[in-house]
């Protein structure tokens, strides 16, 4: 049995449209369309059904998701940054090491369709988007700088791998002092167990773990409408 003092230590963390930013992680078609990068080359080796639960998840629960809380943060005024993770030399050279192979293997370079955001998740004109080079956002972009410029004291954080960039990203924030919200039903990984390991972890003293319905109730009601339009 896990000991409960811990949780009675983690931060409590609120949303609100004034102080707020959604930031997605990592939905790009390297590793989150299983027609490119990942999803071609498993397929490529007869082994696409060792990643269907992580492209099902993606397509089923993941995408909606997150459409619903970018229409709400939309609606209620508060901010969005995505993040996108790969190379920006065509040679991976700038590939950190323990990582090279896996950006080569799916073709996560800027320039390639592997690189870019998922259709259904496309940035719109004037949204903020920041490439980054390790697992974590704090490491390789300026989004500390940005966060801080725009006020911003609390994020919310969605995407992919939610055991890799999004809990580094998270964490990463947490140790910088912001509030941090880790959406469970819009963040996706390998497996139930690696989501369950890692969401775990993520609300003993790091930060607080929250649904995307929880999230938008939080908005208000007019970016819960929104919300709700841009879901079906």
């Amino acid at each position: 049995m896990q000991p409960a003092y811990i949780d009675e230590f983690t931060r409590p963390v609120h949303v609100s449209a004034a102080s707020s930013a959604l930031v997605v992680v990592d939905m790009q078609n390297a590793s989150g369309h299983r027609d490119y990068g990942l999803g071609r080359l498993l397929a490529s080796q007869g082994r696409l059904a060792e990643a269907e639960y992580r492209f099902a998840r993606i397509e089923q629960l993941l995408v909606p998701n997150i459409r619903r809380l970018t229409a709400a943060f939309r609606a209620a005024g508060a901010r969005l940054i995505y993040l996108t993770y790969g190379c920006q030399q065509a040679d991976f050279s700038d590939a950190p090491a323990h990582l090279k192979a896996w950006l080569q293997a799916t073709g996560n370079c800027v320039g390639r369709p592997e690189h870019d955001i998922v259709a259904p998740l496309a940035p719109e004109p004037g949204d903020l988007v920041l490439n980054k080079t390790t697992m974590g956002a704090f490491a390789s972009t300026g989004i500390d700088a940005v966060l801080r410029g725009m006020g911003v004291r609390e994020i919310v954080v969605t995407g992919v791998s939610t055991n890799n960039c999004v809990a580094m990203t998270a964490m990463e924030a947490a140790d910088r002092q912001y509030g941090v919200v880790l959406v469970d039903d819009a963040t996706g990984t390998c497996s139930d167990e690696m989501q369950a390991a890692t969401v775990k972890t993520f609300r003993r003293l790091w930060g607080r773990v929250a649904t995307t319905r929880e999230v938008m109730a939080e908005l208000g009601g007019g970016a819960a409408r929104a919300a709700a339009g841009a879901g079906r």
